[in-house]
């Protein structure tokens, strides 16, 4: 088998410093204006600039066992390489402009094909336009795939089967249906319809344990700190996330289905109302994972005001709900008002922490909600996950569809990665949730815009 040269991308180093050992037997040729690049991030603080550093502690330690110039062997057979050449080849001079970093690169790229015509030359980048240009150059170009899932195919959470009444009654009264359906995932939902347009199917649960499905357990219908399940994909989110077996819940859904506000009505009515969580801590991306939040006026809390509005929108709707029924209730009392969101920060009952901050902690006995999850790289989500103490539950939210950082994707994102990496896992639960709630305009706005 005729071995391949892999010409990395500076975005892919970046986006995985690992991703130079990933190419088993062939080479990897680095070219000198990567290293000029990463040594830009280098100094950095957030997530790129500690991948900056990775990667030269990766490449010093190659440098050690032998030449880079030369190429270096890893463990897996396959050989690294700093390329110094960078010259565009002449055939490709009038297309090129040489002092550009991408036209660098994709010169680099050339001068290994032209000196080993035997071999199969590839430029992996993440950025399409560089692939683009590559192409055009008669190079072969490759995006950086290794953990990319197919999003048509995303795991859903729940199957639909169509059961005749008997085994409806019979499910009703005995509580439980052995599996006769085929491969059901850990903790997936089961909606028993009587017809393909059944609008009223019985919602049941699949226990791995004794392969059978049973009703919902944890979410009946009852009101969660002042809201209830709109519709069946929520009735199924609720059950998830009241659940103390389920350590992670996943919950993708487009632009006004809800997931942020019955993650949030979840999370309080467990710490605030069930005492089952010692705090809930709320945070979501400040643009990149560890981007610096400077530049601002005031405190930590005054800086991160700006991302987090969306969270105190739905904190507001939540308590003002919650608050103006028990009021209906209970009567007003003279005198005595409800507790507000600023009484809860205060109280330490919630906590909103920017992700900047979460490197290195240890959480136990919380729980975590991760909004805009889509927003995280694979590695990103590994290290949030990896802060859940004993006892803690973690809810990562997002919409795969809303990407707002360059080089991730709907499938290549991490909450789309752990969405699929997951489903096989006892302690965890997805649930994808396609109707929109929020208003008939929103959810017009989000079919066809």
């Amino acid at each position: 088998m005729k071995k391949k040269i892999f010409v990395l991308d500076t975005n892919v180093l970046i986006h995985n410093p690992n991703s130079m050992f990933t190419f088993a037997e062939n080479t990897v040729a680095i070219p000198i204006t990567v290293i000029e690049e990463v040594d830009n991030f280098k100094k950095g603080v957030d997530e790129k600039g500690r991948n900056a550093r990775q990667i030269g502690r990766y490449l010093d330690d190659l440098r050690e066992q032998g030449s880079l110039k030369k190429g270096v062997k890893t463990e897996k057979g396959g050989t690294i390489r700093v390329v110094l050449s960078r010259k565009v080849s002449d055939t490709a001079n009038d297309i090129l402009i040489t002092d550009t970093n991408d036209n660098l690169i994709i010169g680099t790229a050339l001068y290994l094909k032209q000196q080993n015509p035997n071999s199969k030359v590839i430029l992996v980048s993440k950025d399409a336009n560089v692939r683009i240009k590559a192409d055009a150059v008669g190079l072969n170009a490759e995006n950086y795939e290794t953990d990319k899932i197919n999003f048509s195919e995303l795991y859903s959470g729940y199957l639909k089967f169509i059961v005749d009444e008997d085994t409806i009654k019979d499910f009703a009264v005995k509580k439980f249906l052995l599996n006769d359906f085929g491969e059901i995932y850990p903790n997936q939902f089961v909606l028993l319809c009587r017809s393909e347009d059944d609008e009223t199917p019985m919602i049941a649960r699949y226990s791995v344990e004794n392969n059978s499905i049973y009703p919902l357990k944890y979410y009946v219908g009852q009101e969660l700190f002042g809201i209830k399940a709109r519709n069946q994909e929520q009735t199924m989110a609720f059950d998830l996330l009241l659940d103390p077996e389920v350590k992670l819940v996943s919950l993708v859904g487009k632009a006004g289905t809800g997931k942020t506000l019955i993650a949030l009505a979840a999370g309080l009515n467990q710490v605030v109302e069930k005492n089952s969580y010692t705090r809930l801590v709320v945070s979501r991306p400040v643009s990149p994972l560890g981007k610096d939040i400077g530049y601002l006026p005031g405190s930590k809390a005054e800086k991160f005001n700006p991302w987090m509005q969306p969270i105190y929108d739905n904190m507001e709707i939540l308590l003002s709900t919650k608050n103006e029924r028990e009021d209906n209730q209970n009567g007003k009392v003279f005198g005595k008002k409800q507790p507000g969101l600023k009484d809860y920060l205060d109280f330490g009952f919630i906590e909103l922490e920017p992700l900047t901050y979460i490197r290195g902690r240890s959480l136990p006995d919380q729980y975590i909600i991760i909004d805009e999850a889509q927003n995280l790289t694979p590695h990103e989500m590994k290290t949030i996950i990896t802060r859940a103490g004993e006892g803690t539950k973690i809810v990562i939210t997002g919409d795969p569809y809303q990407i707002d950082i360059p080089y991730l994707d709907s499938e290549s994102n991490g909450l789309s990665i752990a969405v699929e990496k997951f489903k096989q896992e006892l302690i965890c639960g997805h649930i994808t949730l396609e109707k929109g709630e929020r208003s008939a305009l929103a959810d017009l706005a989000a079919k066809f815009l």
